[in-house]
């Protein structure tokens, strides 16, 4: 199954996800698909703490892909501000 979820990067305490399109079977922060967006949790000033691609989500989830939990909650998010 195909899932669009949050792939972690970034330091030790300095959290930086990409939102990313993968195969369920993969590890969390292995091989992808797509690279869909970002959230950046520690923002500060003028950094942009969420970017998503509205269009490719749309489209992977309209062909079968799934949102975890988290990754819903931030596209809800994105399409509030936008």
């Amino acid at each position: 199954m195909v899932v669009i979820r949050l792939a972690r990067g970034g330091a030790k305490g300095r959290p930086f996800y990409n939102i990313v399109v993968a195969d369920s079977r993969e590890r969390r922060d292995g091989r992808f698909i797509e690279r869909v967006g970002f959230y950046n949790p520690m923002a500060a000033g003028a950094e942009q703490p969420l970017r998503v691609a509205l269009d490719r989500v749309t489209y992977w989830s309209g062909v079968g892909a799934k949102l975890s939990p988290t990754v819903e909650r931030l596209v809800d998010q994105a399409r509030k501000a936008a």
